[in-house]
């Protein structure tokens, strides 16, 4: 079985790239990609059971892999939520799924996004994990927008092995992900 793309450019190129830039005298110390969640939340859920199923299996299109059904922590009353309840939907990805989605996120899915002009890098969280939400799941060439009633958005978090932000968008960065220049957020 061949290995992903992105997987073999990772162990050809970024890894040296890493350790040269930040000086890792390990190659063990040089920060990898360790799983990417795929996170939705369904507000209507509440009301419309009919609408998670929707949007697992969209998520499941997207991503080959069949969601896990989250469910309501605790209850809150003004919004009719009980305890247990299911409210949305995750995916994990690792090893060679985790690869080739980002591969199609980054070469197919971004730059189909409306007035595209790259990402945001602030919104790493501190600990070398960057999460990016987005709009329109309508982006992914897997889902055909002749029979969609309804367009939902879902957050995409990469965890990485990184100690800091700047470990992490650098190895990002180096996968290609499309940042926002850093002049031209201002």
């Amino acid at each position: 079985m061949a290995d992903a793309r992105l997987y073999t450019q990772y162990k050809d190129d970024i890894i040296g790239a890493l350790q040269e830039r930040f000086d890792y005298e390990n190659i063990m110390a040089v920060p990898k990609l360790e799983k990417i969640v795929i996170n939705v939340g369904v507000g209507e859920a509440v009301e419309n059971e009919k609408a998670l199923d929707i949007v697992s299996d969209n998520i499941a299109r997207i991503t080959g892999q069949k969601p896990i059904k989250t469910r309501a922590k605790k209850s809150i009353s003004n919004f009719k939520l009980r305890k247990g309840m299911p409210i949305g939907c995750k995916v994990t990805l690792r090893n060679k799924r985790m690869y080739e989605f980002l591969d199609r996120l980054i070469n197919l899915a971004l730059p189909r996004t409306r007035d595209f002009r790259g990402v945001p890098d602030k919104s790493f969280d501190g600990s070398g994990n960057y999460t990016l939400g987005i709009k329109e799941h309508t982006i992914f060439p897997e889902i055909s927008t002749d029979n969609i009633d309804k367009v939902h958005g879902l957050d995409v978090t990469f965890v990485t092995s990184a100690d800091t932000d700047e470990e992490s968008y650098a190895l990002l960065k180096e996968f290609g992900m499309p940042f926002v220049k850093r002049n031209e957020q201002e």
